[in-house]
């Protein structure tokens, strides 16, 4: 008799787990099924997934604090910690292109120390959102940013320098407002949660794409310099540079 209490009460609080759901409209139950019918199989699976026109005002321009929300929302998703400050220093961007769902960024630097030369930051991808084609220079007081990526959570397709090999992955879109759906760097590494991906030559050119589920990741480097940054399309890097 014990033994059934027992798993009336295990299976009481799976139930209770599963329905502790976002309010979020972006987060979608995907299970026509009720979830957590046993211990032994994965719960409740959902998506994520936004719109492209909720990010954009009347006028055209783009919304930081709508992409704010959905950084937000994302980050929930994952199971990140929402520090008091997080929202206020995230920095968002679609580089001027109008399809911050397709082509976009969002970052979180905690740290840039240009004497000591270190650097910590977070980024943030939303599902199949491209993190566009850029590499580093030198700066005037810094030397090339050199640099390394540890997936988080979700999934994040690093894509630099190697052998060509991005026809392997069919789901990476890249999207008609990058250089005409096209990119330089072709070699992909599939950054799951717990993979670390180094930058082993300086100058490289790289970009990423998320997973379906979009990604969290932790980027580390010796240092950052925002006008070292260059971009392979022009429009996108005149957007960033501010010209």
């Amino acid at each position: 008799m014990k033994n059934l209490f027992y798993l009336i009460a295990v299976a009481s609080i799976l139930i209770v787990g599963c329905t502790a759901k976002t309010n979020s409209e972006s987060v979608k139950n995907t299970e026509s099924e009720p979830c957590c019918e046993s211990a032994e199989t994965a719960c409740c699976k959902s998506t994520i997934t936004f719109k492209n026109e909720d990010f954009y005002k009347a006028d055209g321009s783009f919304d930081v604090e709508k992409g704010k929300d959905a950084i937000v929302t994302l980050a929930k998703y994952h199971g990140y910690n929402i520090f008091p400050e997080f929202r206020e220093n995230l920095w968002v961007s679609d580089y001027g292109t109008g399809k911050f769902t397709e082509l976009g960024l969002a970052a979180y630097m905690f740290k840039n120390n240009e004497t000591d030369r270190y650097m910590l930051m977070d980024l943030f991808l939303l599902p199949n959102q491209m993190l566009p084609e850029h590499w580093h220079l030198d700066g005037e007081t810094n030397p090339a940013k050199l640099e390394g990526w540890l997936v988080r959570s979700g999934k994040s397709y690093i894509v630099a320098g190697g052998e060509d090999n991005l026809a392997s992955f069919p789901s990476i879109k890249i999207p008609a407002c990058h250089m005409n759906g096209s990119t330089e760097t072709k070699h992909v590494i599939e950054g799951t949660p717990g993979t670390f991906t180094p930058q082993d030559v300086i100058y490289a050119k790289h970009w990423q794409f998320g997973g379906d589920e979009g990604a969290v990741i932790t980027e580390v480097a010796n240092v950052h310099t925002d006008a070292a940054v260059r971009h392979n399309d022009k429009a996108l890097n005149d957007n960033f540079l501010g010209k």
